[in-house]
């Protein structure tokens, strides 16, 4: 069978496999070993197993707990209020400043936490509330909060670009510091964008009520900084030669955990072992995932799929820039269906070489790939964050806090168009501090 004939009838097969309901590692494995059984024969099963376990001995794969254990022993505690409150007292009398808080709070929360759905709930819990008792429209408190929350799997660290390292063998710390600097311009995009729609539909005079004293603005710091200084640290020792990605992940995660339990007297055996639970679940399914990524790689090249795809879209006459486009509409209906990682998972084998054979920069695409995978948090029908604010706020509509979502989905393209046109805004940063990538 033509190879491109059979990669479409595993494409079909794999969507409605997941659209079954099972989940993804098992839908990549079913497939997997379904198509290999048919086209290479029964022997071909025999190589499962070594794959399957092969793909998880990789050392780089122990940062993936560690910064989860991280982001849960943070996101069970009070640090996310104390973040919002923190930047509310000192941003109160910034016209706006409430929105620019909680925008500010989700940026940093999601650099400490790695989680879009905990930095939703952490900061909405507080933020959607206030916002709405101060006069900001629904559609604003509702739709900043979620879009801010996707900040969590671009803004460093984050355990998105390093499952897309994994899968593509690209330097993890340059794919950090190619976050960084995209990262700020999408807070500056969405805190423009509340800003304009604050001043349109609300009273100013009540958005930028509010009033702290110089101490109660220094009294909340010294719950906040401590965790701001351990992402700092981990950034430091990881880009300083000090130590590697694992390393410091380790070493930023025995920390917070420490700072949680002293600061926020998180000394309950129950409820460190729930941090210690929920963040084993989550790196669990995270590692099946990319095992069965693994073995859905091997099939796709076994049956010769994957380079054929790359054959073909090379003799394409084609704009680059077109074949660009072409590759982010996949991606953002990708994005609508499946997590992130399992994005990441399937379709770097495929991608990177079309992307490689196009001229564009890795490092750069893993931005844009990543910003797709935002879009697909805050657009429906899976649409996570949508649903976490749906929860905090059950009596904002889903219809509302959708349409208040879109004018963020709309700064996200625009940071893909301005990354198109300034790849530099991505590639600076990472050339600026480990020098030119060879």
């Amino acid at each position: 069978m033509d190879p491109l004939l059979l990669g479409g009838i595993v494409a079909i097969a794999t969507i409605l496999i997941l659209f079954s309901g099972v989940s993804v590692a098992v839908g990549l494995l079913i497939v997997s070993a379904g198509f290999l059984l048919v086209f290479d024969g029964a022997r071909s099963l025999e190589l499962l197993p070594e794959l399957l376990f092969g793909k998880l001995d990789n050392f780089a794969l122990l940062s993936i707990p560690m910064f989860i254990i991280m982001g849960s022993s943070i996101a069970s505690t009070r640090a996310g209020a104390d973040l919002y409150e923190a930047l509310e007292r000192w941003l109160t009398r910034v016209p706006g400043g409430l929105v620019i808080s909680n925008l500010g709070a989700c940026a940093l929360f999601a650099a400490m936490s790695g989680s879009s759905p905990a930095t939703c709930a952490a900061i909405g819990k507080m933020g959607i509330p206030e916002m709405r008792k101060r006069g900001y429209p629904d559609g604003v408190a509702a739709g900043s909060i979620a879009a801010g929350g996707t900040l969590g799997i671009l803004i460093p660290p984050s355990v998105t670009m390093i499952v897309y390292g994994i899968a593509t063998e690209t330097s993890i710390g340059r794919l950090f510091l190619a976050g960084v600097v995209p990262g700020l311009m999408l807070v500056v995009l969405f805190m423009a964008w509340s800003l304009y729609s604050t001043w349109k539909s609300g009273d100013t005079e009540r958005l930028s009520a509010g009033s702290y004293t110089w101490s109660e603005r220094f009294e909340i710091l010294p719950r906040v900084l401590p965790f701001l200084a351990i992402i700092l640290g981990v950034l430091y020792a990881m880009y300083g030669g000090i130590a590697t990605p694992s390393e410091t992940a380790a070493v930023g995660a025995l920390l917070c955990l420490l700072i949680a339990m002293v600061i926020y007297k998180l000394w309950n055996p129950r409820d460190l072992w729930v941090v210690l639970r929920d963040s084993t679940k989550e790196s669990v399914m995270i590692l099946f995932i990319i095992a069965a990524a693994g073995v859905f790689s091997y099939m796709l090249s076994s049956l010769f799929i994957t380079q054929s795809i790359a054959e073909w879209i090379g003799t394409l006459d084609v704009n680059r820039w077109i074949l660009m486009g072409v590759v982010n509409v996949f991606l953002l209906i990708a994005g609508f269906f499946l997590p992130p990682v399992a994005v990441i998972l399937m379709a770097a084998p495929i991608l990177l070489p079309i992307i490689d054979a196009a001229g564009f920069d890795p490092i750069w695409f893993a931005v844009v790939l990543t910003i797709n995978m935002e879009i697909g948090l805050i657009s429906p029908p899976v649409g996570l964050n949508l649903y976490v604010i749906n929860g905090i706020a059950p009596d904002i509509s889903l219809k509302t806090i959708l349409t208040g979502s879109l004018p963020f989905v709309a700064c996200m393209v625009l940071a893909i168009i301005l990354l198109c046109v300034f790849p530099g805004i991505a590639t600076w940063l990472p050339n600026a501090v480990m020098g030119a990538a060879l």
